[in-house]
């Protein structure tokens, strides 16, 4: 059973006083309404059950849907895994039960309607990755409960969405190559395959820019057919650079392993950056500097947005963007 949640927990989570915190939860005097309102939202996210009663949006418990397209759980494709599990997490936490359903390729095409939604077993919806945009459409169009999109969002499709800063985590990890003494950098991925890519691209783009660096349409390498394939191999270009972005930590793997079948040490000759933090064990024998996603941080803003739909609680719709870290380790080195 989860462990309660205190008013010393939100205090120390924001860094004020107990004092403060019964203040913004009571409605008293002392605390202004931007701390008030931060307090509260906090406390709604972490479960927080004030003594004596329960919340009016915590009497009932919600029965949470997730869908995750079945070719997400192939191969190396574990991230969203993790992230499933972050979700599952969060929601025990919110006193909130998770069915998972896998959505096969023929049920994506067809356009079928889960069946956690035919069978009316879900209070809300969570679709974990992107999807095929009919798919999507049909979900938007014809799903009776509140949705959430996680790790993705669309343009011509109003939902609310939860995602990582691709574009201000890839220019904080290329920024970091350039204080390593890196000019040469070349950015590892398909552009226009998926958004977040194309995001992590022109985050690349504005360092390179601001370092008053040309971007070379030869450093700029595809690892993918569209959204869901990703090459077997990667095509390095006949003028090596000496650091590589790559959009993900499982692209920056297979450059890795690349750039040692063709006799280059990976950080002693060339450095290599990723993103996600996250690579399924075994797959890279080099530990990969990459920036983080905080798989934490958007399972508890998913639960909570989902949460206040479904018990019609205001909240800001919208795209709701959730800051990663810099993670440092073994795949770069200072020129």
């Amino acid at each position: 059973m989860a462990k309660a949640v205190k008013m010393k927990d939100i205090a120390q989570r924001l860094n004020v006083s107990t004092m403060t915190v019964s203040k913004a939860l009571s409605g008293k005097p002392g605390v202004s309404e931007v701390m008030r309102e931060k307090i509260k939202t906090l406390a709604f996210e972490m479960g927080y059950i004030p003594s004596g009663e329960i919340r009016e949006g915590m009497k009932k418990s919600y029965n949470i849907g997730v869908i995750l397209a079945k070719y997400y759980t192939e191969k190396w494709a574990t991230f969203y895994w993790k992230m499933y599990q972050e979700i599952n997490t969060r929601a025990v936490e919110q006193n909130c039960f998770v069915l998972l359903e896998i959505i096969g390729e023929e049920e994506e095409n067809n356009q079928e309607v889960p069946k956690l939604i035919r069978e009316n077993k879900v209070d809300g919806l969570m679709v974990l990755g992107c999807m095929d945009s009919g798919y999507l459409k049909m979900l938007h169009e014809r799903v009776p409960v509140p949705v959430v999109y996680m790790d993705f969002y669309v343009n011509d499709i109003f939902e609310d969405s939860v995602i990582s800063n691709s574009f201000y985590g890839t220019y904080e990890i290329t920024n970091y190559l350039f204080h390593k003494g890196h000019h040469e950098i070349a950015f590892v991925g398909t552009l226009f395959s998926t958004k977040s890519i194309t995001d992590r691209y022109l985050g690349y783009e504005k360092a390179m820019i601001e370092h008053g660096q040309k971007v070379r349409e030869e450093w700029i390498i595809p690892d993918r057919v569209g959204e869901r394939e990703s090459y077997d191999s990667l095509t390095l270009p006949s003028e090596m650079p000496t650091a590589f972005v790559c959009n993900c930590d499982l692209t920056a793997s297979k450059l890795i392993k690349l750039l040692q079948e063709t006799g280059r040490r990976v950080p002693e000759d060339i450095s290599v950056v990723g993103y996600d933090d996250y690579l399924y064990p075994g797959l890279c024998n080099v530990d990969i500097t990459s920036y983080g996603v905080d798989m934490e941080q958007m399972a508890l803003t998913g639960i909570s947005i989902l949460l206040k739909k479904i018990s019609k609680t205001d909240y800001r719709r919208g795209i709701h963007v959730v800051s990663g870290y810099l993670s440092e380790k073994q795949s770069v080195m200072s020129r």
